[in-house]
């Protein structure tokens, strides 16, 4: 039996000496098959080559036209006469092949792309265009060599994988049919699925002694070169084997490459830079270089409060809320926890300035208790003395609450204690002011203004001055109490802890309500400056409220300039400063006459002083 098969192969438009000698050992295999007398002896390949242009579409309207036989190509119909279609094998690129294989595919015709899993070039250096009359056997190509030539021998061993295939269609026992059916194809009427399923399971050797199989893909088992094209000393081009490529070496030895033997544009054996630009360090990011292709960029340092802990990276981020960008700003480093701490010598000398003057206040308390039987105390109301002094100790202390690291209860506390206390202690000072005037308007016996200048009017005042300043607190915390605020853009590298008053109408408020009562004890001790006692306290108070506005005038303004630590430095000083302003301007000089000048604190003194007109009650 004799027969004829078809095989055809697609070749590019630009055949240089590597694409031609692939077509040539296309044409060689087929040759030495057809002379061979135990491969298909009884049956002769034919084969066509065809022209895809190099373009995809070129490549679909030959595969169409290969399929249709003749005339206009036209899908799914077939006007060839036999013999029998086989195979296709090509394209020699991967671009061109893939296409192919799934219009082919459609159809479940067999396709050999060996070659274009070896060669991915669009252009060959001297290469001619096809007239097609070219003759391949006269042409002098020095790739005719097999064992110097992937591509040659690719297309080799691609027209043998076909031949074996039908040399076991043709040796088909029903036992062994691969296709499903009972019957065994015949070659000379097969339908090329029937083929695929032979080609699928060929295993040989080459004459060459080169074993062939295909994997479960699809892909050929076997050991490719890597050919390096360079440049001789003629000024042509030849191709170097650098390596190998073994999918049947164990793991980690499938790919071995000589990177001495390779050699770069230039002639050169260094890698040459992919890039055009150099790798962006940690702490910058790329940033694209105008008017260059997009693998061109520069490089810009990450902006402030920002970092990039890799190489190359497209842009830099943001640090989290904790932590802030190191000097070189490729890493983040944990914030440092800031308020007005003990330790620190801002912190330390307010601290050590309350407790000295909180200490001062209980000494002149003790000196006023110890003396307490003397006309210098028991004048203008010793209890309301002893009330204020209380008050002021209060405080010097309460600034405590303001010092150190800060706390929900410490929030809450801060600004309401301080105050109430500081009510107490400016409504003593009203309610000795008060007393001194009816006392001194109330001189005649039995008069209504003597009546009044006693002990429960005093204390009622303070009572009710009081009470209203609670009444605001407690508004203020039912509406929008203080809270422990946490600021974590204070600056670079610290994050700061410090109490919100939550409502700042609030808190100016009861700033306001004690300026209120300040000046009222300002405006009774003015008026009353004047009046003859010997230890009219008038003068003091009137100088003390000066201090107290002087104070607390230039705290506003200042709490409004600084930032929030310093902001509770400022609250803390102006505390300290207006308390002791009262304790010196008030206490200080009558301690002096208790302590140096006793001669005058006592009532022969008193009744003998030409500014004595009466005394208040105790």
């Amino acid at each position: 039996m004799s027969g004829r098969l078809k095989v055809v192969v697609q070749k590019q438009e630009k055949m240089g000496d590597v694409l031609i000698g692939a077509s040539q050992g296309f044409v060689f295999a087929t040759e030495e098959i057809n002379r061979d007398t135990h491969l298909l002896p009884n049956l002769t390949l034919g084969f066509s080559i065809w022209d895809s242009g190099d373009s995809v579409a070129g490549a679909l309207r030959g595969t169409m036209d290969f399929l249709t036989g003749q005339g206009e190509p036209v899908p799914n119909y077939n006007c060839r006469a036999h013999p029998p279609l086989a195979a296709l094998i090509g394209e020699l690129r991967s671009a061109l092949s893939v296409p192919i294989a799934r219009w082919l595919g459609l159809y479940k015709f067999p396709q050999d792309q060996d070659p274009s899993s070896l060669w991915n070039r669009t252009e060959t250096r001297g290469g001619h265009f096809c007239t097609g009359s070219e003759h391949l056997q006269n042409k002098d190509v020095p790739a005719l060599n097999v064992e110097k030539l992937s591509m040659t021998y690719s297309a080799y061993k691609a027209v043998y994988s076909i031949a074996h295939a039908l040399q076991d269609l043709s040796s088909c026992e029903v036992r062994e049919e691969p296709t499903g059916n009972r019957m065994c194809p015949d070659v000379k009427t097969l339908t090329p699925w029937q083929l695929l399923q032979y080609i699928r399971k060929v295993h040989f050797q080459t004459p060459q002694k080169s074993e062939v199989f295909f994997d479960a893909n699809g892909d050929l088992s076997s050991v490719y070169e890597i050919l390096n094209v360079q440049k001789n000393s003629e000024g042509g081009f030849h191709l170097v084997n650098v390596g190998y490529v073994d999918s049947t070496a164990p793991h980690g030895k499938e790919i071995i490459v000589n990177k001495s033997a390779i050699q770069w544009k230039g002639g050169k054996t260094q890698v040459p830079q992919s890039v055009c630009s150099k790798s962006c360090p940690p702490g910058s990011s790329r940033v694209r270089a105008k008017g260059w292709p997009h693998c061109c960029f520069d490089c810009e340092p990450c902006p402030e409060g920002q970092f990039a802990d890799h190489t190359d990276m497209q842009w830099c981020a943001k640090c989290p809320e904790d932590q802030y960008p190191n000097k070189h700003r490729d890493g983040c480093l944990p914030k440092v926890l800031t308020f007005l701490a003990y330790e620190e010598p801002l912190g330390m000398t307010l601290s050590c300035m309350a407790l000295t003057s909180s200490f001062l206040t209980v000494i002149v308390l003790m000196i006023f208790v110890k003396h307490r039987d003397t006309p210098i105390v028991k004048s203008n109301n010793r209890a309301l003395s002893y009330i204020l002094l209380l008050a002021l100790t209060l405080c010097f202390l309460c600034s405590f609450l303001f010092i150190g690291r800060p706390t929900t209860v410490s929030c809450l506390l801060q600004q309401m204690t301080f105050g109430i206390i500081f009510t107490v202690a400016i409504s003593s000072i009203l309610a000795k002011t008060i007393i001194v005037v009816l006392a001194f308007k109330g001189t005649r016996p039995g008069s209504w203004l003597r009546r009044w200048a006693r002990t429960r009017v005093s204390n009622a005042i303070i009572l009710i001055c009081s009470l209203i300043q609670v009444i605001l607190c407690g508004v203020w915390i039912a509406t929008s109490p203080p809270f422990l605020d946490v600021v974590t853009d204070f600056e670079p590298g610290h994050i700061l802890i410090v109490c919100n008053e939550g409502s700042i109408t609030a808190f100016y408020c009861v700033l306001g309500y004690m300026g209120f009562l300040a000046l009222g004890s300002f405006t009774v001790a003015f008026l009353a400056r004047n009046l003859p006692d010997t230890f009219n306290e008038a003068k003091f108070i009137t100088f003390s409220m000066l201090v107290f506005f002087s104070v607390w005038i230039s705290f506003l303004y200042a709490y409004q300039s600084t930032k929030r630590k310093t902001m509770v430095a400022v609250e803390v000083f102006a505390i300290l400063a207006s308390g002791a302003g009262m304790l010196i301007c008030i206490f200080i000089p009558k301690c002096y006459v208790v302590l140096w000048r006793s001669h005058q604190n006592t009532q022969e003194w008193l009744k003998g002083h030409p500014h004595s007109r009466g005394a208040v009650s105790p």
